[in-house]
């Protein structure tokens, strides 16, 4: 006995041109080599009030009686215990993994909640739904746009000197941009490694070229042993990096793509100050006050990594190591000076005590 198939939408084809032609069912059967019980049960279901039997809205009508739903969609036992983790925090993947422990087998995967859940952003287009997933995207897959190829001198990360990873040598930085909700304006944000100073700089638009006279205005007053290396992403805000080696003498260094973590310490440091500097905010309306204060904040908040000194009052004892050190250029005594000052200023504005280290820091800096 032949197999029975569904009708294609040829067959489908077929059977509207013989029946606009006035074929009887069995004559439309007997030219599709059908069964005439199936050419009527076609007409009787996918025949339109309105439109009458069209090939495509049968086909349509077809395909949506045989869609069963996702799982999460049939078990509304399983979907509210999956939202419910979801609002707490927890990812697909932990949700499946937990839930295969409690039942000691595999209940759902992770693929099917992330599934659903971009599913019924598609289908409601209502975007509050991916605020169930840890990153919030609407899209899935790696956001790729912008960046640029891994070619023009740039120095790869794994070509770094072993010793920087370790983070006991000052003078070692990394820098990344702050991005906002609003497109366009930014933070330039800068991290020396060892003493975990933070330096920051409005940008009103990212330009390589603005970025990179940013970043040598912010370390050309310091002394060239503690700006020895510099460590980017792949970012396209960054591709005159060669004027920090030419003008500066910093070694470049570039994270592999999509691997922002190999240069975790600026991460860690914008993931602080997201807390003052949320994405909503438009960067373009902050103060200038109210930058240095945060500023101020993270750089005077103890740290266990720094035997809970400050990051401020770690790097004020690298410069006074860099001036006693034999064979010190006096002639950067006035660079040192603007320095510290530009630092102290962000670091503890007007509007914060300045500490009894900070005053007197300061005038030995300035008097020098």
């Amino acid at each position: 006995m032949p197999r029975y198939t569904q009708l294609s939408l040829e067959e489908r084809c077929s059977i509207a041109r013989l029946r606009e032609a006035g074929q009887s069912i069995r004559q439309i059967a007997a030219a599709l080599d059908r069964q005439p019980s199936t050419i009527a049960r076609e007409l009787k279901r996918n025949t339109g009030n309105r439109v009458g039997y069209q090939p495509a809205y049968a086909q349509a009508q077809t395909s949506a009686r045989r869609w069963s739903a996702s799982r999460l969609e049939r078990n509304d036992e399983l979907r509210g215990t999956v939202l419910d983790r979801l609002a707490a925090g927890w990812s697909p993947e932990q949700i499946a993994g937990r839930l295969a422990r409690e039942e000691g087998r595999k209940v759902i995967s992770h693929e099917t909640i992330y599934r659903f859940v971009y599913a019924q952003l598609k289908r409601t287009n209502d975007t509050k739904w991916r605020l169930y997933l840890p990153r919030a995207k609407i899209r899935r897959g790696w956001r790729t746009k912008g960046g640029w190829p891994r070619t023009h001198g740039k120095c790869s990360i794994h070509d770094r000197p072993a010793d920087i990873a370790t983070r006991q040598t000052p003078g070692h930085w990394e820098a990344d941009c702050m991005l906002f909700r609003t497109p366009g304006p930014a933070i330039l944000i800068a991290h020396e490694r060892h003493s975990r100073i933070t330096l920051a700089l409005p940008q009103s638009r990212l330009r390589a070229q603005t970025v990179a006279d940013d970043l040598t205005r912010l370390l050309e007053p310091i002394a060239p042993n503690l700006r020895q290396s510099i460590t980017f992403d792949n970012g396209a805000e960054f591709t005159r990096h060669h004027q920090l080696a030419s003008q500066l003498g910093i070694h470049t260094y570039f994270c592999d793509p999509r691997a922002p973590w190999q240069k975790g310490g600026i991460e860690n440091a914008i993931g602080r100050l997201r807390r003052a500097l949320p994405t909503k905010i438009d960067p373009k309306t902050l103060p200038a006050q109210q930058l240095d204060a945060i500023l101020a904040n993270y750089n005077n908040t103890p740290r266990k990594c720094l035997g809970f000194k400050t990051p401020a009052e770690a790097f004020n004892l690298l410069h006074f190591e860099c001036e006693s050190t034999p064979g010190s250029s006096p002639g950067r005594r006035g660079g040192w000076a603007a320095c510290l000052s530009y630092l102290l200023q962000a670091v503890v504005p007007d509007t914060t005590p300045k500490s009894t280290l900070h005053q007197s820091s300061l005038r030995i800096w300035l008097a020098a």
